[in-house]
């Protein structure tokens, strides 16, 4: 994912309920729970982790039991330490005491909260980018790293691909909230995008960074960043051991399922603005103006488009809003088709209240067909009918915000086709229309109908409106 690609705009839980659900991940409240368990006796090593000694107690202290639970221990003690919860007083000494962050976790504002967290993600996913070193340990109990392959910046910029390619399908308004396959996404960030048919030597890969994945999301699942499904331990077993039950190869979900939590979308979005992307958000357009508004919709999802102009729309008076966007909504730059359609949206969602707004323009040679449109649906009397020339205009302004907005769609091939079919005369008049984008339309009608002989006229109108502004 490169610092230019289009993000999705991403709906986030708020900061209150974001700052709730992170008090209560596994990780972060065993962290607290062991900074608040520290005291005058408690010692820690050179590295600020807990003595091997005291880890039993630690472990006994969260209510941790089994082969996992010094580890355990262990994760929460570094997590207390790298974000704040515990503070190293004498290094010589191994003596600690509490640290100024966690007063934060119960007296703190939400944003508060969630810094602790974001360190504790922090944590996590330098721990997630160091291999298994099992199996590399010597006969005097040093691990032995040059029998390790390991590129720690190349395996930190390998995890970093796979969760920003796991936030583009994760935020994305059409599957919200759908756990995404392992192999889809290991295979994101092996498979070239103009590979067909992937070779046997990157179908290894692609497996080998599955079970790396398998690995890390079960790291980052504790601390509230994934849901995730692991990988059924049955796919890894010897090929010569029989399955304790029958095996649904055709199960995708076996194979492992992940996606990020609210608190991973939030958590992302910090991440990947630290790193300077662009990564908006529902919300982020709210306290500005209808021009940032429109312009700033202009590519976003519907639902995604609708919500942010509801929660803008909140902050305002009804009649002041209207006139506010229409306003915003003139021009004859070629983004002014496409904001007069999020325009018309938005219209759409104010009240009665907004009339006077719209009669205000009915004269106006760009707003004046939104108007009628407006007022007409909304019940109003006495609204003047459209000249011939008001009704073209707006036909073609309305074509060129649909192909600003979905590009050469079905639905906008239909729309092409019904506006020929019902208009007769459509093209010896429709070339003429005094719109920038005109012959852009026109153009645009000709690739798009699916009839030859119509198609011909689109394109010998098209020529006409071009030669008509000088092009």
């Amino acid at each position: 994912m490169s610092d230019s690609s289009p993000l999705p705009p991403v709906r986030l839980h708020t900061e209150a309920e974001l700052a709730r659900d992170a008090l209560s991940t596994p990780l972060l409240s065993r962290a607290a729970r062991l900074a608040r368990w520290a005291g005058p006796d408690t010692r820690v090593d050179a590295g600020g982790g807990l003595v091997d000694e005291q880890l039993p107690a630690a472990a006994e202290a969260l209510g941790l039991s089994g082969d996992d639970a010094a580890a355990d221990a262990s994760e929460a003690w570094r997590v207390a330490v790298d974000a704040g919860l515990v503070e190293v007083v004498d290094e010589d000494e191994g003596t600690v005491t509490a640290g100024e962050d966690l007063a934060l976790l119960t007296g703190g504002s939400p944003q508060d909260v969630l810094a602790v967290w974001l360190s504790a993600v922090e944590t996590v996913l330098a721990d997630a980018s160091v291999p298994d070193l099992d199996g590399l340990v010597d006969e005097e109990g040093e691990v032995d790293l040059s029998a390790l392959d390991w590129d720690p910046a190349g395996e930190a910029e390998f995890l970093d691909g796979v969760l920003g390619n796991l936030y583009l399908l994760t935020a994305g308004e059409d599957t919200p909230g759908t756990p995404v396959p392992l192999p889809a996404l290991a295979a994101s960030v092996i498979v070239p995008s103009d590979m067909g048919e992937p070779t046997n030597d990157v179908l290894e890969q692609v497996s080998d960074a599955m079970m790396r994945l398998d690995d890390q999301f079960r790291m980052l699942e504790p601390v509230g960043f994934v849901a995730y499904q692991p990988v059924d331990e049955a796919l890894m077993a010897d090929a010569d051991e029989e399955p304790a039950a029958p095996v649904d190869d055709t199960d995708v979900s076996r194979y492992g399922m992940v996606r990020l939590t609210p608190l991973g979308l939030y958590g992302m979005r910090a991440r990947l603005l630290e790193a300077g992307f662009e990564v908006p958000a529902v919300g982020d357009l709210a306290d500005k103006g209808a021009d940032a508004l429109l312009d700033g919709t202009a590519e976003f999802p519907p639902a995604a488009a609708q919500a942010e102009t509801e929660q803008w729309l909140q902050r305002r008076e009804s009649l002041a809003a209207a006139r506010e966007l229409l306003a915003a909504a003139r021009g004859s730059d070629a983004g002014a088709p496409l904001r007069r359609l999020r325009c018309q949206q938005a219209l759409s969602l104010v009240g009665a209240s907004a009339e006077p707004a719209l009669r205000e323009v009915l004269d106006d040679a760009e707003l004046g067909g939104l108007a009628r449109v407006w007022l007409t649906e909304h019940g109003a009397v006495d609204v003047p009918a459209p000249s011939e020339a008001m009704v073209y205009w707006l036909t073609i302004d309305t074509v060129a915000a649909q192909l600003a907005a979905e590009g050469n769609s079905e639905e906008l091939r239909g729309l092409v086709e019904g506006l020929a079919r019902q208009h007769g005369g459509f093209f010896d008049a429709v070339w003429r229309v005094d719109h920038p984008a005109t012959a852009d339309v026109l153009e645009a009608m000709g690739r798009l109908h699916s009839d030859k002989k119509v198609a011909k006229e689109a394109r010998k109108a098209a020529f006409k409106a071009r030669s008509q502004q000088g092009g």
